[in-house]
């Protein structure tokens, strides 16, 4: 198991921070010390309601790192691409400050989960995606994804993004809240399963349900890290 993964995935609004805070669950279950980060918060001020959610889906207390700022190094009020909502506010994402932030993270916990604002090729400065960040932390990745329309080609797209830039794929998560039809869902996870292994990554998907915070469920994720 490594100790730093990127959740990352095909869209906005996808679930990756329920997917995040399910397998910050999974981890502290088994008995590993598990911490997330939003790496950039946009749409927020002052905090980071993501971390909120990890927080509650994963049944811990908030860190002396949260308080500490070290979990959302970056929060811009406008809720956009971390580099219009930077501008907006006369500044620029401070990749340095989120790769410190990561590294203190890391260095006192077993694993750090940090979560991506948007998919892999959502811009942070002019000259950085998401992509080219994670790829230059070594962060493997961990990419939700879906069954609606349209999902087909942004999973696979956002994979050809992975494998172009040498990231390791650590495992699909598949969120069925947005299931629209059992026959997209399925045909939705045959094709990216097949795209994983025409790219040579591991077949790993893991499917999670919609979720009441009131009964968070176990959900399995020990192939990915398998």
């Amino acid at each position: 198991m490594e100790k730093e993964y990127l959740i990352s995935g095909i869209d906005t609004g996808i679930g990756k921070t329920v997917a995040t805070g399910l397998i910050a669950r999974h981890l502290a279950l088994r008995a590993l010390d598990v911490i997330t980060v939003k790496m950039v918060q946009t749409g927020n001020d002052g905090f980071s309601e993501d971390l909120d959610a990890h927080r509650a889906l994963s049944g811990h207390e908030r860190f002396p790192e949260d308080r500490e700022g070290f979990t959302a190094p970056q929060i811009f009020k406008f809720p956009s691409s971390p580099l219009l909502a930077a501008e907006l506010e006369g500044k620029t994402v401070d990749l340095d400050r989120i790769a410190e932030a990561v590294r203190i993270c890391a260095a006192k916990h077993d694993v750090t989960l940090v979560e991506s604002a948007g998919g892999l090729d959502v811009p942070l400065t002019r000259d950085t995606l998401t992509a080219d960040f994670a790829a230059g932390r070594g962060w493997p990745v961990i990419l939700v994804t879906c069954g609606r329309l349209g999902a087909i080609n942004h999973a696979l797209l956002s994979l050809d993004a992975a494998k172009l830039r040498g990231i390791e794929i650590a495992g699909v998560v598949h969120n069925t809240y947005f299931s629209q039809d059992p026959r997209l869902d399925t045909d939705a996870r045959d094709a990216i399963l097949r795209h994983l292994e025409r790219l040579g990554y591991p077949p790993v998907l893991v499917p999670i349900p919609g979720i009441d915070v009131s009964s968070v469920p176990d959900v399995d994720f020990s192939e990915i890290f398998a």
